[in-house]
């Protein structure tokens, strides 16, 4: 068993020496980049191991955080969409005390390896694209419900994209853009920018955005809820900004 290495700038001291622990993390995409850049560095140094398990923060699918943690799935940190998080407070499966602001995100595109670059710069240019595009996929995540409850109605395209635009469950949007199985991919930028084979086109114009807070917290039946405390207040320190930037997504302004 190894004993912990204390971060400089972080409240380790708070976790007790010399108790390693697996500690189990759900983390939906969004923050995946960070989150596994970040992770094994904060493992390396605490003596800890990391179980992780990826999921949307929403959703139908079996493997969405919620519903793992229905079906009594071990976790002792979630980092999800923000107001899922709040959700799962309120319902009391989340600490409520324990809740973390992590990184903001944004909705952007991607196209294809080799396709043209659509321009995407003012609303008119996008709309354009969108109409242009012969198929269209998004998350089933929040940035997808934005996109088919309220992007679409901003536009004024509802209508002419039923039948060439769908949600895509479960995998990130950018792999299917890649595979060819969608023209166009909208979701968070932190999820399209690690996708081989697709093409970050930018994000989409900041008069149609919704930005997304992602946070975290400690379930309620966690096993090692101090080790994800430390976890928490690793990935949200100022050190960690420089990672949460070069992966897409924007700081948290404290």
């Amino acid at each position: 068993m190894r004993c912990y290495r204390l971060f400089p700038a972080l409240l380790l001291s708070l976790v007790p020496l010399c108790q390693a622990a697996e500690v189990n993390v759900m983390t939906s995409g969004g923050f995946t980049a960070a989150y596994e850049q970040l992770g094994p560095k904060w493992a390396q140094a605490s003596g800890n191991t990391l179980h992780t398990e990826l999921g949307p923060s929403m959703g139908k699918a079996p493997q969405a955080i919620p519903n793992r943690l229905a079906r009594g799935e071990p976790a002792d940190v979630v980092i999800m969409v923000g107001y899922a998080l709040d959700d799962l407070i309120k319902q009391g499966k989340v600490r409520a005390g324990s809740r973390v602001e992590l990184a903001d995100s944004r909705i952007g595109v991607a196209v294809r390896e080799g396709t043209p670059v659509p321009d995407i710069s003012t609303e008119a240019a996008f709309k354009a694209a969108l109409l242009a595009a012969p198929s269209v996929g998004y998350s089933d995540s929040a940035s997808g419900v934005y996109i088919q409850d309220q992007l679409f109605k901003k536009l004024g395209i509802s209508e002419q994209m039923q039948g060439r635009a769908r949600m895509i469950p479960r995998v990130p949007v950018a792999g299917e853009v890649a595979k060819g199985e969608v023209a166009l991919g909208l979701q968070q930028v932190s999820e399209l920018l690690p996708v081989k084979g697709a093409r970050f086109a930018g994000p989409i114009p900041e008069s149609l955005q919704s930005v997304t807070r992602f946070a975290a917290g400690i379930p309620t039946a966690a096993e090692h809820p101090q080790q994800a405390a430390a976890l928490l207040e690793y990935l949200a320190a100022p050190t960690a900004q420089a990672t949460v930037k070069a992966t897409g997504l924007d700081s948290v302004a404290r």
